[in-house]
């Protein structure tokens, strides 16, 4: 940790509710002084005078934050928590983003009762009178959802085993009793948010209680059976609208369970995953698609339509039918899976309706029966993993929504200060949408959170190659100490779960570790290695750690559990548990 101590010329009047803006106004003062320290620290306050330090510690951490101070009955310790440095030339911040402690004389220390994400503490210290006030200590005890196992992963790329460390990290900073939105900013349960966290856990922890308890945590429908957009909080009380769609994450987030902890572990959800599904059925057109949903379709912070007939939240449902279906069938429920199906065949042959064939990828939406020119990549993944793209399209497809050379990044909120923008936030509240690129020609890249969505339609696609050049975004995360994944590509917080995929990408899409079938009684092993050289991990399942390493000539395996390997070709091998060798030439 990084400490810079010294003393700032005192501001006239009361001390400030806030430490923000008062931090930031000792930034701009010419009268500060500051120089590299270690504890303890002392300084002989007065009535002119306060003590300032500035902690980093060099990376995001999540816990309580503990103070040792030795200073007069009286004396104000403010700390202001900062994910990125305060700069005098930036804007005062405002919010009560940290504590406030009063000293009591003698016996001051103190851990916070609150939980807090951060990687800079501002404090300033000020006596009531002249004294010498004395900082042996300011710290923070970590504390989130402990990780166990062996999880790793390691390759002949180190920047791809970088990202591995570093999704796990992200998610870490953002398992306490449930999955939270970030540590430093809100600690939130978004229904949508969590299923990125709970593939996370899935995939490298070997304790999958928080992935199930996050699917029973949101299963919390309203009356008319939607989920809302978040849970066992303040918006959930309140009764406000939702976001339609992460109820369509939520179900497979339910269909994750079903697959690596069985149909026991699924059923109890299914019949609000219906519920969720008939609600969407409301919506559909007399093409089989869904128009003019109600509520705030997101979907992602890209810069996305969904208004009118909107292909992107077709597919979604369209997946979450297939899932469904999956699930009933497993539970012997042959009339909901029946019902399901249909709905599915009816979405996939309108469909087609948004298919650009100049283009070879399938646009946003249609309004009034007149196709729009706008094109995503969440469009032409979502329709992917909805099973609506015919094979022949595939390979099309996925080259067109991942090209460089028509891709840009936009979003509605985002601003260029790497913040949030107030007055595009308000344009979208009023449905105001500028559109400043070439709708005919560019495609507008997902932000990191549906990506997760681009590379599971990448790996259907099987265009493993595709999924690592896309991973190489998230290296631009991980800059100036910071170890973890920021919200969306330029702008958010530092911290964010829902960024996380490239762990989970990483064991199910290039290791290719998977359950065989519902339940994690059979382990399938297809590796990907998409211009990799060699690739090697361990991955948890139920009866232990699975060990993988694989190049182009050969697969190894060391598994408690009986394996199917499946090779490029999709020939079977299946093999009991043990060692094994397998020829991949």
């Amino acid at each position: 940790m990084s400490i810079r101590a010294g003393q700032a010329k005192a501001i006239a009047g009361p001390c400030p509710d806030e430490p923000g803006p008062l931090i930031a106004k000792i930034l701009g003062d010419s009268g500060k002084t500051r120089s590299h320290a270690e504890y303890p620290i002392s300084i002989t306050s007065s009535a002119d005078s306060w003590l300032y330090l500035e902690l980093d510690f060099g990376k995001i951490v999540a816990g309580f934050v503990r103070l040792d101070v030795e200073a007069p009955e009286g004396t104000i310790l403010d700390l202001h928590y900062r994910e990125r440095p305060l700069s005098p030339s930036a804007p005062a911040p405002t919010g009560a983003e940290g504590m406030r402690y009063i000293a009591r004389g003698s016996g001051d220390t103190y851990e916070s009762l609150e939980l807090a994400g951060l990687r800079y503490i501002y404090l300033t210290v000020r006596a009531p009178h002249a004294a010498t006030v004395t900082i042996n200590r300011v710290d923070v005890r970590e504390h989130t959802y402990p990780w166990q196992g062996e999880a790793a992963f390691q390759s002949n790329d180190a920047q791809l085993d970088a990202l591995f460390l570093a999704g796990i990290r992200t998610v870490q900073l953002n398992s306490f009793d449930a999955f939270t939105d970030c540590p430093t900013r809100e600690l939130r349960s978004w229904v949508g948010d969590g299923v990125v966290h709970q593939m996370v856990h899935l995939t490298t922890n070997a304790d999958w209680r928080l992935a199930r308890q996050y699917v029973q945590l949101a299963d919390s429908p309203r009356p008319d059976g939607l989920l809302p957009m978040s849970v066992a909080g303040d918006i959930e009380h309140s009764g406000t609208f939702t976001i339609p769609d992460y109820s369509l994450h939520w179900i497979h987030a339910v269909h994750n369970v079903f697959i690596y902890a069985g149909v026991e572990a699924a059923q109890p959800h299914l019949p609000t995953v219906e519920r969720i599904l008939r609600w969407f059925a409301a919506y559909t057109d007399p093409h089989g698609t869904l128009s003019d949903l109600p509520e705030w379709n997101l979907v992602d912070w890209s810069s996305i339509f969904t208004t009118g007939r909107s292909s992107i939240l077709t597919a979604l449902w369209g997946r979450a039918l297939l899932e469904f279906a999956d699930m009933s069938t497993q539970s012997e429920n042959s009339g909901s899976a029946r019902w399901a199906l249909q709905q599915w065949e009816a979405a996939k042959e309108g469909f087609e309706s948004f298919w650009d064939e100049n283009r070879g990828t399938y646009i946003d939406h249609i309004l009034e029966d007149n196709p729009q020119p706008a094109a995503s990549q969440a469009a032409g993944a979502a329709a992917i993993i909805a099973g609506f793209v015919p094979a022949h399209r595939l390979n099309r497809v996925a080259e067109v929504i991942t090209d460089p050379r028509s891709l840009v990044v936009r979003s509605w909120i985002g601003g260029d200060d790497g913040d949030y923008d107030e007055e595009r936030i308000d344009q979208q509240a009023k449905g105001i949408q500028y559109i400043d690129w070439d709708v005919h020609r560019e495609i507008v890249r997902a932000q990191p959170f549906f990506s997760y969505v681009v590379h599971d339609a990448l790996a259907a696609a099987g265009r493993t190659d595709l999924i690592i050049k896309g991973l190489r975004s998230w290296q631009q995360f991980l800059q100036d100490g910071y170890d973890t994944f920021g919200e969306c590509w330029g702008w958010g917080t530092t911290v964010h779960g829902w960024s996380a995929t490239p762990a989970r990408d990483l064991v199910q899409h290039i290791l290719g570790v998977t359950p065989y079938r519902p339940g994690f009684q059979t382990v399938r092993i297809a590796p990907r290695l998409g211009g990799l050289k060699a690739a090697r991990g361990v991955v948890p399942s139920p009866a232990g750690a699975i060990s993988v390493a694989v190049n182009a000539a050969q697969l190894e395996i060391n598994s408690p559990l009986p394996i199917v390997v499946v090779r490029e070709d999709n020939e079977e091998i299946h093999l009991p548990a043990g060692t094994h060798t397998v020829s991949m030439a």
